[in-house]
């Protein structure tokens, strides 16, 4: 009996060699062609692709079938990878974790990959351009909120707009008052000026302007 071990070991493994070949192939049903471009990303620090790697990219594949499903049942056996290429590019499916013999239909797949994509990319040093998922569109970046809404600012602008407009005018007024205040003293100077030296002046009675009256006798 316990030599018999080791030949169901080895049949129980190209069963399960037969099945993964049969569920994963090119161009299969829920199935998704990986392409990486590592020396492209990395130029000279670019590292080799082996099978430890491989067994990287099936973790952390499990780990966005987990995330996105909200379960710890998937594992690494249930991510399937065919026809790798030296190139570094192959094809994988996700079977079911209740029934390896079903494949994850590939539009769950998808959302968990597009939800799991920064840590993916982290875990290869690699961007949507250099770790590319045929058929899965590359994330897109979260638009930009700046700290302060757009509303808030124009209306800072217009506010600071109309308070400058309001100072503007107080002073300008204020300025116009003030240039008055100094005019009006000045004439009544002048005025004063004249008057004092009418009424101050002596000077002697012309003759030939003096009634005679009282002094011709009849």
């Amino acid at each position: 009996m316990v030599s018999r071990l080791p030949f169901l070991l080895c049949l129980l493994l190209a069963l399960a060699s037969a099945l993964a070949t049969n569920l994963c192939k090119p161009e299969a049903d829920n199935g998704y062609k990986v392409r990486l471009s590592i020396k492209t990303a990395l130029g000279d620090k670019a590292y080799e692709w082996n099978e430890s790697e491989m067994f990287l990219f099936r973790a952390t594949l499990a780990f966005a079938m987990r995330k996105h499903f909200n379960t710890e049942t998937y594992d690494v056996s249930n991510i399937l990878v065919c026809n790798d290429t030296p190139r570094v590019s192959f094809w994988f499916v996700v079977t079911k974790p209740e029934n390896t013999s079903q494949l994850v239909p590939g539009a769950q797949v998808e959302v968990a990959v597009r939800k799991s994509r920064n840590r993916i990319n982290s875990a290869f040093l690699l961007t949507d351009q250099t770790l590319q998922f045929l058929g899965i569109p590359p994330t897109l970046a979260a638009p930009y909120e700046p700290a302060t809404p757009p509303w808030l600012i124009v209306f800072g602008v217009v506010i600071s707009l109309v308070t400058i407009g309001i100072l503007a005018l107080l002073i300008s007024t204020f300025v116009q008052k003030r240039r008055k205040g100094k005019a009006m003293p000045e004439e009544e100077k002048m005025e004063n000026v004249y008057e004092n030296s009418l009424e101050g002046k002596s000077g002697a009675l012309n003759g030939g302007f003096v009634e005679d009256d009282k002094y011709t006798q009849l």
